[in-house]
């Protein structure tokens, strides 16, 4: 009886307990489970007042309400956000709704926070407390919906008051309002949450300020408007909107009821980017049973201690398995136990996620875990995980355990357990540790079941490789035997191939990338939707750990469907960022991506997909906890490619990983950059400034410029115990016990083992021997077999120039004749020793066991053993060029293709880049500088190449000879720039007298682009490119060169002499300018620098004192004109015009003409821009040209020569020089070895006043005819 009594008394316990927790769902929620907001939290504080706005708030990722974007937001008294300026309040706050200006209402009225009356808060954040949570609210009330917010914005109007005319006979109301709404949106999706408190909402309206006398009262107005729209041209109408509220009733019901099972809370789908109608509310109308207050009242198990307490309050309620596949959604109720657990007093912070550091920890017992009902349980009652012990004979410690960590990690004994940590050198969780700046492979399987276009594709387990150049961050990932159509349907997938840009992106300064947190298990799950077609697809990836090559080894899981791609289509993917969240055990991320698919049936197309993935591992919460939440992955080069002839697809990123929001500086550490020169297998230390050390990574030996692979079995560097023998990897080396050997519970000693077999086989290798079984009472005596011998040899263990001799226990390897080495490694022993390229190669060529490493770079050498100036990836199809030494010259790297569609980087015989560049064979070139960056203005996409001049010098023999002048002959001569050299052309009349031909100046080592000749002081000036200087020389013999402007130059070309003014003109071509100086270099002076884009050719006439000059500009080319100081300046020729390369002022007709590499014509225009006239339509590539008596002379690129054309079309002739190369500027003398001053006055008349030139060549003439008859 009293046990019956006993139970009835319980179940009537139970009975009101049950009540109390189903009469509570009335009430709305409490003011502390809305978010948080205030000061402390960083919002802004609304000017008080009653009809106030707020400064504009640029949201810094763009919102969708409705369809449109919209970045600006502001924050009215009256209860409202809109996203423009607002109007006066008369306007709009005792209209009707909707308003006609864009409005989201959680409470439109006519509200006053004047005199004290309450406050009005607002924010942006990133808080990944908030947007956790703003998730899971979302979630309750749209469960189908796949949305993570990436930006929030909260405001919140708290203890407001209505508006009120106060009179004498009347008090103010004490009437307040409380409420909140909260923005969460992302770059596809804004939701709205509106808030009303329990007690929140006291009244429900307000009067009309022009009818304040009449007893009416306006309710509040709840809901969203887009606004006016324009419609037609000249017209508006009313936009969409959605009211929640009607009369005082419906007011009431917003902290009564609720659309997402909890009273007081109202949620909205508000906007889309690709298709929205109107706002969308959940329609969740059950009523979520809260917790009850009871909680206190639950008490913990009787071993319940404070240590466990401590434990548990480190436990992630999210947690899962690493082995989870699924996403970690959080149950309808996680936003009220995050509610719950973070309850604080004003003026604390909440409780803010954490991240585990470096370490890892052994697998949990699955018997020591709590059931499914209980681990439920923890989650509402936080006092109850009294299941976790911690206990002397069951903690885990090093001594047990250390086996667990990396032979490169020490261990570390905490008070409840133990934790792995990376030795200095390396990194990783400590469980997995790899050597610091190594570059890194990946090997797996890809497998699934993927639909395009309604066809199923399966993919039955294919091959994945991936290279990682840790020091750079560029991570290579190649899948092999890809069928065709999903093949090229997957190129925008570069996400399978960007776990791994994550695993070992380039760490930015306080930043960690993910084998540094994860180690080398665990588990990715990537649901990816596309835009406009709403397919997904879900990527499965698990990480397995290390192989015995020190590889990561991950299977890859495709399932769902794919937008169908034209095959040989191309796939651009742009650079973007992606934050990563992290917590303890899991780290989250969301992103939508844009991508342009460009076939030859539908041109250029852009598409975008929403990647949503977490990643779960195993984390190590025993020891001190790093302070990471988020960071951000900046992927900077993508590039995607589907080899239909190999059925390969391939994806190559570039990843940095940061701190979130930390922009990058402008003179960023190369380091951080990836622009060092470090070798692939060292890494970048960054020192003060752009200074840097580069240092072998651990297992490599070298000056950081170039390493090798130490061989740590030869050198006796190996850890490696007894009976067991050493085998070398890259940057490594692995223990292997030997014959009858295994690996005992340490994992690195190797002890003795027995195969023990039934006696079932007859024969000479095996050896009997019995056991006596006394377990049994009988005392059974059982016989074995021992196995005498393994072959070794059978598994080819030695190199592949090695033999193998198998022994009793052992084996032996011995180099082949003609190789040496251990047999393990062998090299030849005959011809010339190896070449830096062919040991480079040769090395990984042989790889491990005589394998080549998969993925692995190998170098390219050429008949002599010296490394190609060019070199290629043969897995990735990368190419770059290099020095004499390998090492790759920065900027020169370019993603793999189809030689006609794709860039690859065409180098000279120096490793240089060529001036030119393009694309395969085709007709899309631009200009480059000596460290391959393109010039702006250069790209063209026509037959003719553009104008390019390499900016570094070849090679010269040595020894050289001095660079000083030998005088041209007597008479006119032509000079000629001819790269390392100005060259001397005698004429004979107006022809060409090659025979006399020489060099007038040799300067190795410079670029020789722009010359000129000033005849009154015999000086030939030139423009040097390599050297970025401005020189002269006088004509004198034996003179050397004078510099004469050195600094400020970039790429000085075009060059002239004002011989009357004694001023020097010229064209910069990369900074865009046109400078002047005196003829020694003092006064200079900038003349123009703007509206220049590739200046050139520059001429001066004297006589008038008139600059012209060109400029190439590939869309816009024009020829120009000034006065010589820079006044008067415009356009003289712009239509017609391709590659105005050269140009002259011929004194005979006085008119400016040009050669055009584009158009192939001579042209010729008066200085006023009448007159134009073509003198010859049939150039070739005409890059310089001076203009003499009838005759035009121009260096022509494609002939590599001097071309002479007559005025008159009748004849032409050309000059080709011994040492063929590109000549450039043109200019003439004229020389007479008697009566050297009248000569000189002679030729500058000649040059500048053509006015007289009959007159002074005939008196001339006459005079020097008399002397010599006197004589």
């Amino acid at each position: 009886v009293q046990l019956f009594i006993k139970m009835t008394w319980d179940k009537i316990a139970l009975f009101f307990l049950q009540l109390s927790w189903t009469v509570q769902h009335v009430t709305a929620i409490h003011r502390h489970d809305i978010y948080p907001y205030g000061m402390f939290y960083g919002d802004v504080t609304l000017q008080e007042g009653d009809d106030e706005t707020s400064e504009v708030t640029t949201l810094t990722k763009p919102m969708y309400f409705y369809e449109t974007s919209f970045t600006n937001l502001y924050v009215a008294t009256n209860g409202i956000i809109s996203t423009q300026d607002l109007p006066m309040e008369k306007q709009y706050v005792d209209d009707g709704f909707p308003t006609d200006f864009p409005v989201i209402a959680p409470f439109l009225a006519d509200i006053d926070t004047s005199k004290g009356k309450g406050s009005i808060f607002y924010r942006q954040t990133e808080s990944p407390t908030v947007l956790k949570r703003a998730e899971a609210d979302v979630k309750r009330g749209f469960p189908d919906a796949t949305f993570t917010p990436t930006h929030a914005f909260i405001a919140t109007w708290e203890n407001v008051s209505a508006y009120e005319e106060v009179t004498r006979s009347s008090s103010p109301s004490s009437r307040i309002n409380t409420f909140q709404v909260v923005l969460a949106y992302n770059e596809k999706d804004t939701y709205a949450l509106f808030l009303y408190p329990e007690d929140g909402l006291q009244f429900f309206g307000t009067r009309p300020k022009e009818s304040y006398n009449v007893e009416i009262e306006l309710p509040a107005r709840v809901g969203f408007t887009r606004g006016e729209l324009s419609f037609l041209f000249f017209s508006r109408t009313e936009g969409p909107y959605y009211s929640v509220t009607s009369n005082e009733q419906s007011v009431k019901n917003l902290y009564q009821k609720g659309n997402i099972g909890e009273p007081g809370v109202w949620l909205f789908h508000i906007g889309n980017r690709y298709s929205f109608q109107n706002v969308i509310p959940a329609q969740h109308e059950t009523v979520l049973t809260k917790a009850p207050p009871v909680l206190d009242a639950v008490f913990p198990d009787e071993d319940y201690t404070e240590t466990d307490e401590e434990e548990y309050d480190r436990i992630d309620p999210d947690f899962q398995d690493p082995s989870t596949t699924e996403f970690l959604e959080p149950e309808q109720d996680s936003s009220l136990l995050e509610r719950l657990n973070q309850e604080v007093p004003l003026g604390q912070s909440p409780p803010q996620p954490s991240v585990s550091g470096p370490g890892a920890f052994p697998p949990p017992d699955p018997h020591n875990l709590p059931s499914e009902d209980v681990t439920r349980n923890l989650s509402l009652f936080p006092l109850s995980p009294a299941v976790i012990h911690y206990s002397t004979d069951n903690k885990e410690t090093c001594e047990r355990f250390q086996q667990q960590c990396s032979q490169n990690a020490h261990c570390t004994d905490y008070s409840t357990g133990f934790c792995c940590h990376c030795s200095s050198g390396f990194y990783g969780n400590g469980r997995h540790c790899l050597p610091n700046g190594a570059p890194h492979r990946v090997n797996g399987k890809v497998r699934g079941t993927v639909l395009v276009g309604g066809t199923a594709v399966q993919l039955d387990r294919i091959n994945l490789h991936a290279y990682i150049v840790v020091g750079d961050g560029r991570a290579y990932t190649a899948i092999s035997e890809v069928p065709e159509p999903v093949g090229w349907a997957l190129m925008p997938m570069a996400p399978i191939g960007g776990l791994f840009g994550w695993l070992f992106a380039l760490e930015l300064p306080n930043s960690l990338n993910g084998f540094s947190i994860t180690g080398a298990e665990f588990t990715r799950h990537a649901d990816v939707t596309f835009y406009p077609g709403n397919q997904r697809l879900s990527i499965v990836q698990t990480a397995m750990g290390l192989d015995n090559q020190n590889y990561l080894n991950v299977d890859t899981h495709l399932q769902g469907s794919v937008p169908f791609i034209p095959p040989g289509a191309t796939v651009q993917i742009e650079p973007f960022k992606d934050t990563y969240h992290y917590y303890p055990s899991l780290i989250t991320s969301t992103s939508v991506r844009e991508f342009t698919v460009v076939s030859a049936e539908n041109g250029a197309e852009t598409h975008t997909f929403q990647v949503k993935q977490n990643i779960t591992y195993r984390d190590c919460n025993h020891g001190p906890r790093s302070e990471l939440e988020t960071q951000e992955l900046r992927m900077e080069r993508i590039f995607v490619m589907y080899v239909k002839e190999e059925r390969i697809l391939r994806y190559a990123i570039t990843n940095k990983i940061g701190p979130l929001g930390d922009p990058e500086p402008e003179d960023v550490n190369p380091c951080y950059s990836g622009n060092h020169d470090c070798d692939t297998t060292a890494q970048c230390v960054p020192a003060e400034g752009q200074l840097f050390l580069c240092q072998c990574a651990t297992g490599y030996r070298g000056d950081g410029r170039n390493c090798y692979d130490v061989d740590e079995c030869a050198e006796g560097l190996s850890s490696c115990g007894a009976h067991s023998y050493c085998m070398n990897l890259p940057g490594s080396h692995r223990c292997q016990c030997e014959s009858g050997f295994e690996f005992g519970f340490d994992g690195r000693t190797c002890q003795g083992k027995i195969h023990l077999h039934f006696l079932c086989l007859d024969s000479t290798q095996l050896y009997q021997t019995c056991f006596l079984i006394k377990s049994d009472s009988k005392g059974i005596s059982l016989c074995f077999v021992v196995r005498a011998d393994v072959d070794e040899c059978r598994d080819q263990p030695c190199h592949t120039h090695a033999l193998c001799s198998n022994s009793p226990g052992s084996f032996q390897c011995q180099c082949r004749l003609g190789y040496h080495g251990d047999g393990f490694l062998c090299h030849p022993q005959n011809g010339r020793p190896k070449t830096q390229c062919e040991q480079h190669r040769d090395s990984l060529q042989s790889g491990n066991g005589g394998v080549p490493l998969i993925g692995a770079f190998i170098p390219q050498c050429d008949e002599e053993g010296q490394y190609r100036p060019q070199q290629c990836h043969g897995s990735t199809g990368h190419c770059w060029c290099v020095d004499s030494r390998g090492q790759e010259r920065a900027g020169t790297r370019t993603p793999p293709g189809p030689e006609s569609h794709h860039y690859l980087p065409q180098c000279d015989s120096a490793g240089e880049f060529n001036p030119v560049q393009c694309y395969g064979d085709s007709s899309y070139c631009w200009c480059v500088d000596q460290n391959g960056r393109e010039v702006p203005g250069t790209r063209s996409h026509d037959a003719v190449k553009p104008a390019c001049i390499p900016t570094v010098a070849p090679p010269t023999m040595h020894p050289l000879p001095r660079p000083d002048v030998t005088p041209p002959p007597t008479g006119t001569s032509l000079l000629y720039a001819q790269g390392q050299q100005i060259g001397v052309l005698p004429l004979n009349g107006t022809q060409m007298d090659k025979q006399r031909s020489s060099v007038l100046l040799a300067l190795h080592g410079s670029i020789v682009v722009g010359i000129d000749y000033d005849c009154r002081e015999r000086k030939v000036y030139w423009s040097d490119l390599a050297g970025r200087t401005i020189s002269r020389a006088s004509l004198e013999p034996g003179s050397e060169p004078e510099i004469i402007i050195n600094t400020a130059l970039t790429s000085p070309e075009g060059l002239a002499i004002d011989a009357a003014r004694r001023r020097l003109f010229w064209v910069d071509s990369t900074s865009d300018k046109i400078e002047t100086a005196n003829l020694d270099g003092s006064d200079r002076r900038v003349l123009f620098d703007t509206d220049l884009v590739n200046p050139r050719a520059i001429v001066v006439d004297s006589r008038t004192g008139t600059l012209y000059w060109t400029d190439w500009n590939r869309e816009a080319p024009k020829i120009e004109s000034s006065s010589v100081d820079g006044q008067n300046r415009r356009v003289l020729v712009q239509d017609g015009i391709g590659l105005p390369n050269a140009l002259t002022y011929d004194s005979t007709t006085r008119q400016v003409c040009w050669a055009d590499a584009g158009t192939k014509r001579l042209e010729c225009i008066s200085p006023n821009g009448t007159g134009r006239r073509v003198v010859h339509s049939d150039l070739s590539y005409p890059f310089s040209m001076v203009a003499f008596a009838n005759h035009y002379y121009y260096t022509d690129w494609r002939r590599d020569g001097v071309i002479a054309l007559s005025r008159d079309k009748q004849s032409t002739d050309e000059h080709l020089p011994d040492q063929r190369s590109h000549l450039y500027g043109t200019t003439y003398t004229l020389f007479i070895l008697y009566y050297k001053v009248l000569v000189m006055y002679v030729s500058f008349c000649l040059i500048h006043f053509p006015c007289i030139f009959i007159y002074i060549y005939i008196y001339i003439y006459i005079y020097i005819y008399i002397y010599i008859y006197k004589n």
